[in-house]
Order: structure tokens, then sequence, then C-alpha cells
């Protein structure tokens, strides 16, 4: 069961999703130490600095996919190695495969994010192997259910 905090960063993850360009996926990531609470970096997903967010790009779906950096690589990369230790809480989707060989090697000890729908026709297959992965690598892969509701303070 998620506590208060879980909730709460999982919201500040929603909202930082919000500042993704992307027309049809827009995801957003937090990484917190997980004692004190604090933000140690964040991220959404976009194209790199510097590369034009054209319209034709982001409706290109293909196109789109071998340019964009995934809101959790984002924030791994400003965090560098002061994510050793902490938490990744990443809205709406759970990380993808390659999203989670760079949740293990940076040392991320625990993931939380909303409950993956293993059947879905696109993620589902990615979801699977990403949550085996992180399983496997010994982290805490907490998810939050659809109607969940955050406790009380």
């Amino acid at each position: 069961m998620l506590d208060k905090w879980d909730h709460r960063f999982l919201a500040l993850a929603e909202h930082i999703s919000n500042w993704s360009k992307d027309p049809s996926t827009q995801v957003g990531a937090v990484i917190t130490h997980t004692r004190s609470k604090r933000v140690v970096s964040m991220g959404f997903n976009g194209f790199p600095a510097g590369v034009e967010d054209t319209r034709e790009r982001l409706d290109d779906r293909e196109t789109k996919y071998e340019m964009v950096v995934h809101a959790e690589q984002n924030a791994l990369m400003f965090a560098g190695d002061r994510a050793e230790g902490c938490t990744l809480y990443v809205h709406p989707l759970p990380p993808c495969a390659r999203c989670a060989v760079m949740i293990i090697q940076a040392g991320i000890k625990r993931v939380v994010c909303d409950q993956p729908d293993f059947d879905h026709e696109r993620w589902g297959e990615q979801a699977k192997i990403a949550d085996a992965l992180l399983r496997e690598a010994g982290l805490g892969v907490d998810y939050r259910q659809v109607d969940e509701e955050p406790p009380e303070d």
C-alpha cells in the first residue's frame, strides 16, 4: 500500500507530464531521496535539448520514437550519481525495458508507478520485461491501483 508521500510524488509526476509536447503520450518522472522525501530530479518525455519539437516530427510516431528522450531518462541524467539509493516515481506509464535497465544501473532502489496493463497491445510486453528486470535486480516495485485513494494526512 502506498503512503501519502507516494501519492504526492505521483501527483507531482503527473503535473510534470503536462510539460511534454508529445500530443499522444505525456509522461513525467520524479526522483526523491527515500528517507528525506526531498526531490532530487524531475523529467518529462521530449526531444533532446536544441532539437525542434515540430508538429511533423511529433505526429510521425516512428520518427518520434527514434528521437524522444523518456521522462525517466531525463530525470536520471539530471540527477547523475545523486540518483543512487533514491525512489523513482513515474506517471502515467510504467518504465519500459530500456528505462528499467537505466534505472537499475543508476542505483535506484524503488520504483512507484501506476498499475501497468500487462495485456496492452503496444506497451504490455515492455511492461512485463521491465517488471521482471526491476524485480530480479532487487528493486522495490510498487504499483498504484487505478481506484486507489491517497491516505488522509
